[in-house]
């Protein structure tokens, strides 16, 4: 079929940048080429046997059939009591719903609420899907910056300055995917005080990474301010913190209005989640986190291999995330920098086209994330395979000929530089 025969809504949504590049590293893997993935955000670990007997229990028994649209009564129990038991959020069968992954229930939010030309605040880095969601719902993406000096955070004095008239929603993603910052309470807090003076803004809170973090407590925002539960969405999942991506199970909480909008779209769409799936998600919910100690040891083992990686290679800088699996690696002093073949690095997805198409290591470009100059690197991948990604990366940027080259201090002896300083 022609393209011209698409609807206009299609020119406004592009593919998933990091769908792109997975999809660029299974050709080159095709092709025979050792390909090492680090653009994929998914974690390495099998997802834990309880679970997986959960799902298995659930295909013997028959559980193979149509549920209720938002799920089954025993998987909405069981989100609820997740609110309540993690998050001190009391929410009611009607305010919970089960979808097929948390971008789906976003999606489907999103849908619901957002009329022509709404505005939706969206926190730059951000998920590389919000913007085209937004678009897809013919609302338009306004990018609060935030900076690297703040911790990647969202000020309150820049959100205030950003809400007018049309603002419909407020995201906010913590841990965030791609920079790892965590919001902590207070800074919670100082975002919640400002929406409250903005009655007709909603929130929602991505909480996906909730259980991927390295230290401190977490918080949510309908727990910090409760006055924002019936405004605020809070979304996760099963996928990230319990290495259940491929079972596709997201769930939410939220004011019951919203919940009925979003099960009424679900039932037009999608219907119910796998009932497997939700058979898995309960045994998830309910069989405790205690695994993820080692996952955790793991993954900062992980972390910490990269921030070497990165210390040791011309040109890229990186801070320590406080969450998720990610590094968002500052390369901006390598664009202008000039590749063995003669090519010139003009932007960051220069860079990680390079990476790719010289090292085999696929990585996501910062302005996938709304923040340019940068790169993502997933490191929840096996210690050795990483080891390798490290080594080629070194070995990729060692060859680059920079622009504006850094000097490298050399020491001088306190009586050389007594005599560089009188002159002849």
């Amino acid at each position: 079929m022609s393209s011209t025969k698409l609807a206009p809504r299609m020119r406004r949504v592009r593919p998933s940048p990091t769908a792109v590049i997975s999809d660029k590293v299974r050709a080159l893997l095709a092709q025979g080429k050792p390909v090492i993935n680090l653009g994929e955000g998914e974690l390495n670990f099998d997802t834990p046997a309880h679970i997986k007997r959960a799902g298995i229990a659930a295909i013997e028994r028959g559980d193979t059939k149509y549920t209720a649209v938002a799920g089954t009564a025993e998987l909405l129990a069981a989100i609820a009591e997740k609110f309540q038991r993690d998050n001190g959020i009391a929410y009611t069968s009607k305010e919970v719903i089960a979808g097929t992954g948390a971008k789906h229930l976003i999606f489907n939010a999103l849908l619901a609420t957002i009329d022509t030309d709404d505005e939706v605040l969206v926190c730059a880095p951000y998920w590389v899907s919000y913007p085209d969601m937004v678009a897809l719902a013919d609302g338009r993406t306004r990018v609060l910056p935030c900076a690297a000096a703040d911790g990647w955070k969202l000020r309150p004095e820049v959100l205030r300055a950003a809400i007018g008239p049309k603002t419909r929603w407020l995201i906010l993603n913590s841990p965030n995917n791609p920079s790892g910052a965590i919001y902590t309470h207070d800074e919670l807090k100082a975002l919640t005080d400002v929406l409250l003076e903005h009655d007709h803004v909603l929130l929602m809170a991505d909480d996906i990474y909730e259980q991927v973090r390295y230290d401190g407590a977490f918080f949510t925002p309908a727990q910090v301010e409760p006055r924002l539960k019936e405004r605020t969405l809070t979304i996760n999942g099963v996928s990230k913190g319990y290495s259940m991506t491929g079972w596709r199970l997201g769930y939410a909480g939220g004011p019951a209005w919203l919940i009925a909008a979003m099960n009424t779209l679900q039932s037009q769409s999608t219907s119910n989640p796998s009932t497997i799936s939700q058979a898995a998600a309960v045994a998830a919910l309910r069989g405790g986190t205690a695994f993820m100690s080692d996952w955790l040891a793991a993954l900062r083992a992980g972390r910490a291999a990269v921030l070497a990686c990165i210390a040791r290679c011309q040109g890229l800088s990186c801070s320590a995330s406080e969450g998720a699996f990610y590094a968002f690696v500052d390369c901006s002093r390598l664009i202008g920098a000039t590749t063995p073949d003669g090519t010139r690095l003009h932007s960051d997805l220069d860079f990680a086209n390079y990476l790719l198409e010289a090292a085999h290591v696929g990585v996501v470009h910062g302005g996938a994330f709304g923040v340019e100059d940068h790169i993502r690197i997933a490191y929840a991948v096996a210690p050795a395979t990483l080891a390798e990604a490290c080594r080629r990366i070194e070995a990729a940027c060692a060859a680059l000929r920079l622009a504006d080259p850094v000097p490298v201090p050399v020491p001088v002896s306190s009586a050389s530089a007594a005599g560089a300083a009188a002159p002849n």
